[in-house]
């Protein structure tokens, strides 16, 4: 896997006990991933090995929670949930794959990159707060002091696991297209069955910066063992936050899908948190939303499943990095029919993105610029006369082309917007193939 564990400094949390037991297993993995890539090795050395990992990690665990109990530490019992769900039910369910595929090269892969993103993730997240006493749950804040609580978190813990400094670009994060996305969706549930959904959005440069550095991942591709690894460090880094939540309180983890950017759009729906931050190195999103009735998208990742469905979505995500190099066009408009029939109309010779709103379409094009923007003249709020009017005064902006989409072109609407410069007019209610041909043959033009 060509996999190798950096320490660091910062992963010592100043307890003796436990940093003394942090490295050993740091030092066990690496041992693991140096054997994991010889070609004779044996079954039995492979199983005692990786038992040797589980029975220290399983020791660590007992010795960390004799330390908390010391202190009368306040997230002592979340804290010792998270180590039986990962000793009662993760172990497990990798062990078992290892034994159905006696020992193959896939599934050690599996288990040393899921424990690899669980250590990095639980090290620099939960052990962490131990020391620093916790942040407590915000059990009296109202909504507004919640959700900036929740942003100060998530920018305290990115600087804390990663060293990276987070900016908050937008609080209503609309579920925009930036760079060439991950889209992880986890699924809680209650034994009401009352359901949350979380998304994390991330770059996968982002990752390769973070992750894939502290594994020393020398490609500037996602892998396989390194996007497991990255399951696992992000679903800590969701659990931490939820864990100062009142409201998530019993809650616990049903299912996980990893996610195309269509399938994201068709899910991702009103949510009572939207944040998009700014690392310098890559954007990455949270956004949580309750849910009775789930749409359901994506395959379940269990570890049965986890490497042959990580391959294909990699494969997938490689393939549309590839649509990516088409023509982006950009439709900006309200309606939802509107913006699926141009997206069937457009979609197999260009890459098309839709934003429903003006606000949404100008983060959008910060996110991923287009070479084309199609943009609805009557919009209710910001209609499209006032967006056209912020897209040229965006000096970033200023020269992006943009048509008309609308019903309207009577001399007093073309009249209103001539000073913006529009490239032209698309009637909505022309035949669908005069729209595409009057694109087709803007593209050709400017090629020439």
């Amino acid at each position: 896997m060509g996999n190798q564990f950096i320490w660091q400094d910062r992963f010592n949390i100043g307890v003796e006990v436990i940093d003394r037991e942090h490295k050993k297993l740091f030092s066990i993995m690496n041992r693991l991933f140096a054997f994991s890539e010889q070609e004779d090795k044996s079954q039995w050395v492979c199983e005692e090995g990786l038992k040797y990992f589980k029975d220290h990690a399983t020791k660590h665990f007992a010795e960390e929670e004799v330390y908390m109990a010391s202190i009368s530490y306040k997230g002592f019992e979340s804290h010792r949930r998270v180590h039986d769900n990962f000793r009662k039910n993760t172990l497990p369910a990798l062990e078992q794959e290892l034994a159905k595929t006696n020992y193959s090269k896939d599934a050690v892969s599996h288990f040393l990159s899921v424990c690899a993103g669980w250590l990095i993730g639980h090290t620099l997240a939960e052990d962490h707060a131990i020391v620093e006493g916790g942040i407590g749950k915000w059990e009296h804040l109202l909504p507004e002091e919640e959700e900036l609580a929740t942003k100060q978190l998530i920018i305290h813990m990115v600087k804390d696991m990663f060293q990276l400094n987070s900016r908050l670009i937008s609080d209503r994060y609309g579920g925009e297209k930036f760079g060439n996305g991950i889209y992880l969706r986890f699924i809680y549930a209650n034994k009401n069955k009352e359901k949350w959904e979380i998304f994390m959005i991330f770059e996968e440069g982002l990752l390769l910066e973070t992750v894939g550095k502290m594994m020393g991942h020398q490609s500037k591709k996602m892998s396989v063992s390194l996007m497991n690894a990255s399951r696992y460090t992000i679903r800590q880094f969701v659990e931490q936050v939820l864990s100062h939540l009142p409201v998530a309180d019993g809650y616990e983890l049903q299912d996980e899908n990893l996610l195309s950017y269509e399938q994201f759009q068709k899910v991702f729906e009103k949510p009572q948190c939207s944040l998009l931050f700014d690392t310098g190195v890559g954007y990455f999103a949270y956004c949580a939303m309750t849910q009775h009735q789930l749409k359901k998208a994506g395959a379940s990742i269990v570890a049965e499943n986890a490497v042959r469905e990580v391959e294909l979505y990699l494969a997938n995500n490689e393939k549309q990095h590839e649509a990516d190099n088409k023509k982006k066009i950009l439709i900006i408009d309200d309606s939802d029919t509107v913006c699926m029939a141009m997206q069937e109309l457009l979609g197999e010779d260009y890459y098309v993105t839709t934003a429903k709103s003006g606000t949404s379409g100008i983060r959008c094009m910060t996110l991923d610029r287009p070479d084309l923007v199609l943009l609805d003249y009557e919009m209710p709020v910001c209609d499209g006369v006032q967006v056209l009017e912020m897209i040229r005064s965006e000096e970033d902006f200023a020269k992006i082309p943009v048509f008309f989409l609308t019903g309207r072109v009577d001399k007093e609407s073309v009249t209103r917007v001539m000073p913006l410069r529009p490239e032209g007019y698309l009637l909505k209610n022309q035949p669908p193939q005069d729209i595409k041909k009057n694109i087709d043959g803007y593209f050709r033009k400017k090629t020439r």
